[in-house]
């Protein structure tokens, strides 16, 4: 049984640096450093700010006053007004398997419907796979290829989820 011994709250700015450092361990943890990927996006050192604007939010789950992961949802760049985008959801080691995943996406969804969003996207790459068995356990589908004009043309796998 999972422990669930987290709290998911919404990201302030005292937790930039923390978030940024998760990005950029995780992402080359899984080959996902170079070009093409979101650990060169802008907002990475400033999600706080990134995700204070109309119909987006990013949170953070802490346990033992740590933060330990993160996601969020936003507009899809280049998408119709419908469609959101899971953005930047990655935790360090310590965190998976303890149900923060499941939680944080169920908390993002809700989010996202709020805004009044009917669909919500991600992409990801080969190699994620405990991510990607979390994605279709949530109710996302795979999709033949990536929507919006996210910039992140290294990913290789995409889904979608009606909301």
């Amino acid at each position: 049984m999972p422990s669930t011994d987290f709290s998911i709250r919404p990201v302030r700015t005292a937790d930039n640096a923390a978030v940024a450092a998760i990005i950029r361990t995780v992402m080359p943890e899984f080959g996902a450093g170079g070009p093409g990927f979101a650990i060169h996006d802008a907002e990475v050192d400033a999600m706080a700010e990134a995700y204070a604007i109309p119909r987006a939010a990013y949170f953070v789950v802490e346990a033992d006053g740590e933060v330990l992961g993160g996601g969020g949802v936003a507009a899809l760049a280049g998408g119709d007004a419908d469609t959101c985008e899971l953005r930047k959801m990655y935790f360090l080691p310590a965190l998976r398997g303890r149900g923060a995943g499941r939680a944080l996406i169920e908390r993002c969804l809700a989010t996202a419907r709020t805004f009044g969003y009917r669909r919500c996207y991600l992409e990801t790459l080969s190699g994620m796979d405990a991510a990607q068995a979390l994605y279709l356990k949530s109710g996302f589908r795979r999709i033949a290829g990536p929507m919006g004009g996210t910039g992140h043309f290294s990913c290789d796998k995409f889904y979608l989820i009606d909301l």
